[in-house]
């Protein structure tokens, strides 16, 4: 398989749900047009911002459908699904699902329930699954902050190198710049190394990271596309005064309750995607409006995500 090196902004979308908790896809084609006005170049979808880990398998191959109908003659947006992580028949399943109605790819993170006791075990894992669609680009997701499983991902590209064609690279969600720029140089820069930490895309820049997938990317995508343009500018001072923006927006994720308040600035941006199920603390509507004064504060509409005019 010629593995392809994805480039720009991937956004981690929020699953929309109604008020009772149930799947809202009827806002999925107005989302994916959110996302194209930003010049988003596509989404991550059931990952941990799109509470894949709370979803059926069925409501996964829902969301999947919903995304890959909207997008489907689109060749220049990359649907990729996270299969899941605890069940490896599961995510085979899901795989398959995925390749039958014409998602991209196809991304896996470790069991983290009977965790792998070795990298030698992992690889495996991505090998069992990536084998049932040769033909599907399948990307492993690391995340050890979420799943405990925190072994090199150098290591994981060695294990894996030459035992299956459609191992493409990895999303790759975690701090160590050593191991990330290992990866990025390992067999002649071979595998695709998606960033995943927002708060972290200038040093990642600088040591060669070319595509990004983030859940903030869904409500200040201009804002990233400002930090790539002063990077390759050289403009230093400038893309480190933007990534100091992003930080700031990204303290309130934690001020108030963590990755719910996402969904609350997809609320400013104009899309409800409802709330989080449980056992995701939402925002009372009390804090909401604390919320919106402390965004002010931080003249968030003067450089987030908007509709086309």
């Amino acid at each position: 398989m010629n593995i392809q090196h994805l480039t720009g902004l991937i956004a981690a979308p929020f699953t929309p749900m109604d008020k009772e908790g149930k799947l809202n896809l009827s806002i999925i084609p107005e989302y994916y047009q959110f996302l194209k006005s930003n010049h988003v170049k596509g989404t991550f979808i059931n990952g941990s911002t799109g509470e894949g880990v709370s979803m059926t398998a069925n409501e996964k191959m829902q969301v999947m459908d919903a995304w890959a109908d909207c997008t489907k003659n689109d060749k220049d947006f990359t649907v990729m699904a996270l299969l899941g992580g605890t069940s490896i028949t599961d995510c085979k399943e899901l795989a398959i699902h995925a390749q039958k109605t014409g998602i991209d790819a196809v991304s896996f993170t470790a069991p983290f329930y009977f965790k792998p006791p070795t990298v030698k075990e992992l690889a495996a894992c991505c090998i069992e699954i990536a084998s049932v669609v040769p033909n599907l680009p399948f990307y492993y997701y690391h995340i050890p902050v979420l799943n405990g499983v925190n072994f090199s991902m150098i290591s994981l590209l060695k294990e894996i190198d030459g035992k299956i064609d459609n191992f493409c690279g990895i999303k790759y969600t975690h701090e160590d710049f050593m191991d990330f720029l290992s990866c990025l140089h390992f067999q002649n820069n071979k595998y695709d190394m998606l960033w995943g930490r927002d708060e972290n895309m200038l040093p990642a820049l600088a040591i060669g990271a070319k595509g990004a997938v983030g859940s903030t990317f869904n409500y200040a995508a201009p804002l990233y596309y400002k930090i790539i343009d002063a990077f390759q500018k050289g403009e230093l001072a400038t893309a480190r005064n933007l990534q100091q923006q992003s930080i700031d927006m990204i303290m309130l994720l934690g001020k108030y309750g963590g990755i719910a308040t996402g969904k609350a600035y997809m609320k400013l941006v104009g899309l409800d995607c409802g709330e989080f199920r449980l056992p995701v603390k939402n925002m009372s509507a009390a804090d909401f409006e604390l919320f919106k004064a402390d965004t002010e504060k931080i003249q968030f509409k003067s450089f987030c995500s908007a509709f086309s005019k």
